[in-house]
């Protein structure tokens, strides 16, 4: 496996817990949870072991600005407008929805971070992106794109290594389940799942893909990341096992899915999940328990993908909580 550069800032290993109350309350599998909301970046999140090999890769090319995409309330941009100033970088971040009259949650920390807000819509995002990565090296500024999510080859690879991290502590899990959206945490675990003899399940519950879409997207990106590494495995959709059935009323919707296992984690086990990513795959996985998918015996490990200032954000307040 080649040897891949990175600029060290998190916080690892993150902490592996048991979660007994929850176990029991639920009266399922034994559940545990693994704490990538305490990477320590800009209140932490799975993007920052990403922002480690993006950000070595950026400045051996010799760039001085960054610039990214998401949501208003991204938490992939907050990490990464955190990391640029970590790193000396300037910051540009097309952000895609409605300005917001109160700046809130990932917001108000993307300004606090220092970031260029580019506002755009959902259907212009990508093509703004080029447009203003255009103008910025026009400018003469030396620019390096983020991927969406953090999540190309360079990017998701940190996640073939946290399941290396995983297994040196020791944990023996049946079941991996985490949010999966962009793709690159699923198939960084998926290359090390293979590379490093996870002998359990990856399951991602997609947050705003159908089934047959992300398993698509997370098998090619699987395969870049093995060659990346220098590694001979090819994936196909058929290797990748996606959860779509929890898709409710659409990205960033909270429905009472959310609104329950936001509610359950904090009051069970002091634990914050976010309304978009974590709230929603905790609620599939509490429905697969309560279904009768995971097996008694066995134990579920589910990976805290962080997110949490978005339950700061003006857009979900009393949401979450049921306080409408």
């Amino acid at each position: 496996m080649k040897e891949i550069a990175k600029v060290e800032f998190a916080h690892l290993p993150t902490p592996v817990e048991r979660l007994p109350r929850l176990s029991e309350y639920l009266g399922g599998p034994e559940l545990l949870i693994k704490r990538d909301d305490q990477t320590g970046l800009a209140t932490g999140g799975n993007k920052t072991r990403k922002l480690e090999y993006l950000l070595a890769e950026a400045q051996t090319l010799g760039a001085d600005t960054l610039i990214t995409t998401g949501a208003v309330q991204s938490n992939h941009c907050r990490q990464t407008a955190a990391a640029a100033a970590r790193g000396g970088f300037d910051c540009i971040l097309v952000l895609a929805g409605e300005r917001p009259d109160v700046v809130t949650g990932n917001l108000l920390l993307d300004q606090l971070y220092g970031a260029e807000v580019v506002w755009t819509t959902r259907e212009a995002r990508d093509e703004t992106l080029q447009q203003v990565f255009a103008e910025t090296l026009s400018s003469g500024r030396s620019t390096y794109l983020v991927p969406y999510g953090g999540s190309n080859a360079t990017g998701a690879c940190s996640y073939t290594f946290a399941i290396q991290e995983l297994l040196m502590q020791g944990v023996q899990a049946d079941w991996i389940v985490f949010a999966s959206s962009s793709g690159g945490t699923q198939a960084g675990m998926v290359v090390g799942a293979q590379l490093f003899e996870f002998s359990g399940q990856v399951l991602g519950i997609s947050v705003d893909e159908q089934a047959e879409v992300l398993q698509a997207r997370v098998a090619e990106l699987a395969s870049a990341v093995a060659d990346f590494l220098g590694e001979d495995l090819v994936f196909g959709s058929e290797d990748i096992c996606v959860n779509a059935d929890y898709l409710g009323g659409g990205y960033g919707v909270v429905s009472e899915t959310e609104q329950e296992a936001i509610r359950l984690f904090a009051r069970k086990e002091g634990i914050l999940l976010d309304p978009v990513y974590t709230g929603r795959a905790a609620g599939g996985m509490i429905d697969l328990i309560r279904r009768g998918f995971f097996s008694s015996n066995e134990v579920v490990l589910f990976w805290h993908t962080g997110g949490i200032p978005a339950l700061f954000a003006e857009k979900y307040r009393g949401v979450v909580t049921g306080d409408q």
